[in-house]
């Protein structure tokens, strides 16, 4: 069994605060595509507190084995449309975990968690066009390419192109 057949989406427990601060307020564990700047210390930890699940989005821990961190998912609100509401997700890997199939089994199941839980049709994410990895694991995901948006993200002091993707509830229904 490879270490992605392990993998499971969980509520962010106390236990975990320390590794998810470290994954955003971190550059070098953040990582090339992961680091926006500093922000404000303790805010996670704030946040936490009033609680990271809500009507509007959530965020959750990638555990692997023995229920360990790994990283998170996270996922808000985007309207389309006056009446068409979906999700928009994103994900953060420690950088030790990279690589190994975790980001593609864990958007899987948040496409899942959200289409089995929530009325919406349109699960959506965005990544830097340079962002390759992230690229794959939404396609091995069951994401569809959608294309780029020019000029959509600005880190590190530049705009950059993003790629955008999505999965509709359809789309998970003709796979079963």
């Amino acid at each position: 069994m490879s270490n992605r057949d392990h993998t499971h989406l969980r509520p962010v427990a106390e236990k975990d605060l320390d590794q998810l601060e470290r994954l955003h307020e971190d550059p070098a564990e953040a990582g090339d595509h992961g680091f926006f700047g500093f922000r404000n210390p303790g805010r996670l930890r704030q946040q936490w507190a009033d609680g990271f699940l809500s009507a509007q989005g959530g965020r959750l821990v990638i555990a692997g084995d023995d229920d360990r961190f790994v990283g998170e998912v996270q996922w808000h609100e985007v309207m389309q449309g006056p009446a068409s509401p979906c999700w928009n997700i994103g994900i953060s890997l420690l950088t030790v975990e990279r690589g190994k199939g975790y980001g593609k089994q864990a958007q899987r199941q948040l496409a899942a968690y959200l289409f089995d839980h929530t009325k919406v049709n349109r699960v959506e994410a965005g990544t830097e066009l340079s962002n390759v990895a992230e690229q794959r694991a939404l396609e091995g995901a069951g994401f569809t390419r959608e294309g780029v948006l020019r000029g959509a993200c600005f880190r590190a002091g530049a705009w950059r192109d993003m790629v955008m993707y999505s999965m509709l509830r359809s789309d998970v229904a003709s796979r079963t």
